[in-house]
């Protein structure tokens, strides 16, 4: 019987390795992702988890900010973090021969940063810059505006990134505070695909984190399920081009209908034959880039369409798509939308596997929210088996939720109270 490529480890202290191995390739991927993220974060710690991914690259005990970069800088590899609402990455891509000097590095960021108190005053200014050239795109706000009108004052509803109000007040002993009580190794994951063996990942990881004893969590709070605020959040900004984004709650990451959910989400904006594509730009030429998403969380998720168009064209636009929405949620897809959408998934799945850091992020992500990695078979077979009546179902209640509207653009006299009606 030939083993299954995905191979998992616990080690003592509940520090859980996952890896696939991928024959052929000369490159690896090594990532640590741990469960947490802005999500986490009271009022006054807004912004933090994120700070904190900036500060890991500053130094440690061992290395400085030079020696970190200079290392990977010196055989090619690709050094990175990001920061999501429930978890943060950190990863490495390098030659199949340079991945124990990757664990290395990696696990030395995650585990020994010094987040000195020079440190995060120095890097606060670099974060300050890094939201004001945020605040600059009105297509990236846009999202944050939707999400704050969908949730409101939950953590959720907040940009990952923090504000420039919360960054300058937030103490140097919170983001100290946040680093010694949030980064256990029971709340981590290992992920790493490539030409690799799995003992020996293990075994390498086991150097490179230590003795790291299962800690007992330090003010954590409990995760509070949002309630959908509803309402539209309008920034008026003297633009060429209005931005918006319609939608309302999705579906959670545990729910079995997020499969359907995302066979109709292709069919209905996905691609660049999907019914809003078609409508909007192709028939009645009213926006150049427009298309939906869903997203999930832990308790809750999101279904938006997002569109960029002249100013004056923005009432057609939101009225084209409620009529879409409310068509869709009464007479579902065609069969020929969905044989469609299932195609789309299956090839941008496979397809977007080609690489060994997009096969890190599936297996880490999977493990560290899931607690379990499905075999991409798995996965494309649970795609197949969506019916139209799943799809019909699925679009009855999502698309008929209440909606939210976040939207930029010269509208200083307008709150589109009526679009939400």
């Amino acid at each position: 019987m030939t083993r299954s490529p995905l191979r998992r480890s616990v080690l003592p202290g509940g520090l859980r390795v996952v890896t696939e191995a991928v024959p052929g390739v000369r490159s690896a991927a090594f990532g640590i992702w741990v469960g947490v993220g802005s999500r986490d974060e009271s009022p006054g710690e807004a912004g933090a988890s994120h700070f904190l991914e900036h500060l890991l690259f500053k130094g440690t005990q061992r290395r400085d900010a030079l020696e970190i970069a200079s290392v990977m800088d010196a055989v090619g590899g690709e050094l990175n973090a990001f920061t999501a609402h429930e978890y943060t990455c950190y990863y490495a891509r390098v030659l199949d021969a340079d991945l124990p000097l990757a664990i290395d590095v990696v696990s030395d960021l995650v585990t020994s940063a010094l987040v000195s108190p020079a440190d995060i005053e120095s890097e606060r200014g670099v974060i300050l810059e890094e939201i004001s050239m945020h605040d600059d795109d009105p297509g990236d706000v846009v999202h944050d505006a939707f999400a704050e009108a969908l949730y409101g004052e939950h953590p959720l509803g907040r940009p990952v990134i923090g504000s420039v109000a919360g960054i300058q007040a937030l103490p140097a002993s919170a983001v100290a505070g946040y680093y010694r009580d949030r980064y256990l190794p029971q709340e981590m994951v290992v992920s790493v695909a490539g030409n690799i063996d799995h003992d020996d990942v293990v075994r390498r990881v086991v150097e490179a984190f230590g003795e790291v004893p299962a800690a007992e969590p330090s003010g954590l709070r409990p995760i509070e399920p949002p309630v959908p605020a509803g309402g539209a959040i309008v920034e008026d900004r003297p633009t060429e081009q209005a931005h918006l984004v319609l939608g309302g709650e999705g579906l959670s990451r545990h729910d079995d209908r997020r499969y359907a959910l995302s066979v109709l989400n292709n069919a209905f904006g996905g691609g660049m034959s999907s019914r809003l594509f078609q409508e909007i730009r192709e028939q009645r030429g009213l926006a150049y880039s427009v298309y939906s998403y869903s997203s999930h969380h832990h308790d809750t998720g999101m279904f938006g369409i997002y569109a960029g168009c002249a100013p004056g064209k923005v009432d057609e636009v939101l009225q084209v798509c409620r009529e879409l929405l409310e068509d869709v949620a009464a007479k579902g897809l065609t069969d020929e939308e969905i044989q469609r959408s299932k195609g789309q998934l299956r090839g941008s799945l496979v397809l977007g596997l080609e690489d060994t850091g997009s096969r890190m992020s599936r297996i880490g992500k999977a493990e560290l929210v899931y607690g379990e990695v499905l075999p991409v078979e798995e996965v494309l077979a649970r795609f197949e088996a969506v019916s139209p009546d799943d799809v019909r179902d699925v679009a009855a209640v999502v698309l008929r939720r209440p909606l939210s509207l976040g939207i930029i653009g010269p509208f200083p006299d307008r709150d589109f109270a009526e679009v939400l009606s």
